[in-house]
């Protein structure tokens, strides 16, 4: 397994744990948060590379998520701003194969 999938799988795995944390004792929204993560790092785990692609579109509602609880729930920001970290570090991980990939042939 290549570095960025494991960084991608740790990330995946970490905001599900965020999520499950954030989320205790409220069943609907523990499955509609964590489990999406959870499925992502699963498939991403197993060798699949569309996974990559779904958990960097994914990342982008996580992210934008982060950003309004931080701005509208003061006593949970620091929460959000961890998602906000983990959401980027998704983008990153899912987006950096592709660009090595694009820019490999240019040196």
């Amino acid at each position: 397994m290549s570095f960025w999938k494991r960084v991608l799988v740790g990330a995946l795995l970490a905001l599900a744990a965020l999520f499950v944390f954030w989320f205790i004792g409220q069943p609907v929204s523990l499955a509609v948060f964590a489990g999406p993560p959870l499925l992502l790092a699963l498939f991403n785990w197993t060798g699949h590379d569309k996974p990559a692609f779904w958990a960097g579109l994914c990342a982008l509602a996580w992210f934008s998520h982060g950003v309004m609880v931080a701005w509208s729930r003061p006593m949970e920001r620091e929460l959000a701003w961890i998602e906000i970290v983990l959401s980027l570090v998704v983008v990153m991980a899912a987006s950096a194969p592709g660009i090595r990939a694009r820019f490999a042939g240019r040196r």
